[in-house]
């Protein structure tokens, strides 16, 4: 496998949405801070195969909204690469911390990401149940609370 090379995105593409939606099904949330965010993608042979979606919260925070590897590339470190440029990314732009959620039922993002430096801090109960119409199963769990995670990056 060719490495991945990770790049800016400011054009969207059907390809990108397709990505998105396998971390967010919700168009419409995903609309909602696409626009107000930084968006990368990891290409191989001029592919998109991973995306991340940066979102400034305040002066001192960004939250990765949304990130995603096409699942022919799962368990391959595309989405450790991702985290990683995430993070660079938030410092280069001078802020201090990078947080991240996910649900209850989302076991190896939640591995992930703590594997990878972020450690919990909130739990945002009935998040899912609340914003979103349908359920939505995981690992045979349905996710109902948002678990918040972070990580200073100074």
């Amino acid at each position: 496998m060719n490495e991945p090379i990770i790049k800016a995105i400011t054009l969207y593409s059907e390809d990108l949405f397709a990505l998105l939606l396998l971390a967010d099904p919700s168009q419409n949330n995903i609309n909602e801070y696409l626009n107000k965010s930084l968006i990368y993608g990891a290409y191989i042979n001029n592919v998109l195969i991973g995306v991340y979606v940066l979102f400034p919260i305040n002066e001192q925070t960004m939250e990765i909204k949304n990130i995603a590897v096409s699942e022919d590339f799962h368990k391959r470190g595309i989405g450790t690469l991702l985290l990683h440029h995430a993070k660079e990314e938030t410092v280069s732009k001078g802020y201090l911390q990078l947080i991240i959620g996910t649900a209850n039922s989302s076991i190896s993002q939640l591995s992930l990401y703590q594997k990878n430096g972020f450690e919990i801090y909130e739990i945002k109960r009935d998040f899912f149940t609340e914003n979103y119409n349908e359920p939505i199963f995981e690992n045979g769990i349905q996710a109902k609370h948002m678990i918040m995670l972070m990580q200073k990056v100074s």
